[in-house]
């Protein structure tokens, strides 16, 4: 892991050394501080907050994740909150590289609150360059492992704050049930689909396709920003010609270029799909789009 520059670590000394001032938290009094990495943990951590404490997101709307980089403000922030939620396994390495240096301060990393990791890097390294087994971070779009973060950060909030334990455990409970609906859905939704094949530009949905009995096929790997080699693209137009593959997947963030390149090929369509890595459009949240998505995954694979 990086270390941070001494510009930063001094941020960081600086406040830990404040921090016993309540006048250097505007907030105090308002309930805990929750500082969520980007937008699937603020989600969660405002629903199972449910107004008692406040949740902020590190990364704004534009900003991709990967690419955040903290000011020295989110610096200060981040050793003053009272609770940190992050992804691990090189995500977001600003962050870690914070996180790496704070002292005291609850933290927990998304992918270690989940039972069991899946390596969702189903392609090979090979002479093209295309990635093998990298780890996937977007445990968020298995509704069963957001459940699971859900109960993690209401099980660390009951000890952070006592006073309101058992409405941070309700909360909880009542996001597993809309979770277990929207598990409930996909799983009835895709259970009878003429096609099984989900090509997509960037290979962010390994949790969604193994969760439901999907194959994920990324022209990029788990990184969206990733050139494909001319040969891999190849490689992936034709297997969803011989699969009659019907739709390809981009990101709306990215580019959509190699997804059309190959639909135009094969003569299929191009659709968006959402990894949710980004706040959503207007007033919509996560169940929307993951709601969404499940329609455009439908309509594509051909299902009852």
């Amino acid at each position: 892991m990086r270390r941070l520059q001494p510009a930063l670590s001094a941020v960081i000394l600086l406040v830990a050394v404040g921090c016993g001032d309540a006048g250097d938290d505007p907030a105090g009094s308002k309930g805990p501080e929750i500082i969520a990495a980007f937008y699937p943990l603020e989600f969660v951590a405002t629903e199972i907050a449910g107004g008692k404490a406040n949740v902020t997101n590190l990364s704004p709307p534009g900003v991709e994740p990967h690419d955040l980089e903290l000011a020295p403000d989110q610096v200060r922030s981040l050793a003053q909150a009272d609770l940190v939620l992050y992804i691990g396994e090189g995500f977001q390495p600003a962050v870690e590289n914070v996180i790496g240096e704070l002292s005291g301060t609850p933290v927990i990393d998304g992918l270690e609150t989940q039972d069991e990791l899946i390596e969702a890097g189903h392609s090979q390294e090979d002479e093209e360059g295309h990635e093998e087994g990298a780890s996937d971070p977007h445990v968020w779009l298995d509704p069963t492992r957001v459940a699971s973060l859900g109960r993690a950060i209401a099980a660390e909030m009951e000890q952070i704050d006592p006073n309101n334990a058992d409405g941070y455990s309700d909360n909880a409970d009542a996001l597993a049930d809309a979770l277990a609906e929207l598990d409930d859905e996909y799983s009835a939704t895709l259970e009878n689909c003429e096609l099984n094949e989900l090509v997509v530009s960037h290979e962010a949905f390994g949790y969604l396709t193994d969760r439901y009995g999907l194959e994920q096929v990324g022209v990029s790997g788990i990184d969206p920003e990733s050139e494909p080699s001319p040969g891999r693209v190849a490689e992936v137009a034709e297997f969803a010609r011989e699969h009659g593959v019907t739709t390809i997947f981009f990101e709306e963030q990215v580019a959509p270029d190699i997804a059309q390149v190959i639909a135009g090929e094969i003569g299929a369509d191009v659709e968006v799909l959402d990894p949710l890595e980004f706040p959503p459009n207007g007033d919509a949240e996560y169940f929307d789009v993951m709601r969404t998505n499940l329609d455009s995954i439908s309509v594509a694979l051909g299902c009852e």
